[in-house]
């Protein structure tokens, strides 16, 4: 019989075949840094609270889609025009062709262009609904936003509907398309004072930013005026005012709270409350 003993070694994990094992950590995307207040929030909770912040309500970018389905009725939304996209009229290029550029926003955001429009619920309320969404070349005004916004306010006097756009544009008329950008201005405005003529009722609803073209023509023509908390609205951003009259300026200047104490917007409704205020004002402005 063998007096030999079996031994047992612990020898330590082999390494990863590609180097060293790598640590543990938090994964990339899990946290975020609030603009406002600057807490560090978990993601999730964020998204679970409309995007906002569960520290001082903050209220963050929305993508158009995320939008949609927190004011609209589950799965009532259908798209009109939504294989519309631009052409490129001038040849325009910058620090890329403007060819280009559409490709590469159309890839980033899966949009076809800054703006969705069509036909939703909103609990239980038929209406024509909107958006500008600030990711795609910042929500700027081309032929595609002024066609597609034109078409579907002359579905909303058609269908005697109310009308509810939500603006989050940050780059007014898009200067790649020339004077066709700027003409989007004069036939959205022509389209709702015909809108407007017969009867129909108007929400424009004021976003974080809302600039340029966009505040000075169709954001700033709705029959009421809501904006979120601390949104930026104005046409010229602050730095440039201030530039250009060379005074400081006031408090505030160019937010939502600013522009209600001057009678630009008549409320400021939180994300979380503005579904059940825009059906209520339907309710009271229709019946």
């Amino acid at each position: 019989m063998s007096n030999d003993t079996a031994t047992v070694t612990t020898d330590p994990a082999p390494a990863d075949a590609n180097g060293p094992r790598r640590k543990r950590g938090v994964p990339e995307g899990l946290w975020l840094r609030c603009d406002s207040c600057s807490a560090t929030i978990f993601r999730k909770q964020v998204e679970k609270m409309l995007h906002m912040c569960p520290e001082c309500g903050h209220h963050f970018y929305v993508p158009a889609m995320n939008r949609i389905a927190q004011l609209l009725d589950e799965d009532s939304f259908e798209e009109w025009y939504g294989d519309m996209i631009s052409v490129d009229p001038l040849g325009f290029a910058d620090k890329k062709p403007y060819k280009q550029r559409l490709i590469d926003e159309q890839k980033k955001t899966g949009m076809k262009d800054a703006c969705v429009v069509g036909k939703g619920y909103l609990k239980g309320r038929p209406l024509v609904f909107g958006l500008t969404d600030s990711a795609f070349i910042m929500g700027s005004m081309g032929s595609v936003v002024g066609e597609k916004l034109t078409r579907a306010i002359e579905e909303a006097t058609r269908l005697r509907l109310p009308l509810v756009i939500v603006s989050g544009s940050g780059g007014g008329a898009r200067m790649h398309e020339g004077i066709y950008s700027l003409m989007q201005m004069g036939k959205v405005s022509a389209a709702l004072a015909r809108y407007d003529a017969a009867g129909g009722l108007f929400l424009s609803i004021l976003t974080n930013p809302t600039m340029g073209g966009v505040a000075a023509s169709f954001a700033s023509l709705g029959d009421i005026v809501i904006a979120e908390p601390k949104a930026l609205i104005g046409f010229a951003g602050p730095r440039v005012v201030k530039a250009t009259v060379k005074e400081p300026l006031p408090d505030e200047f160019q937010t939502s709270e600013f522009l209600l104490a001057h009678g630009f917007v008549d409320r400021i409704i939180a994300r979380p409350d503005l579904r059940n205020e825009i059906a209520r004002i339907i309710d009271y402005c229709t019946r």
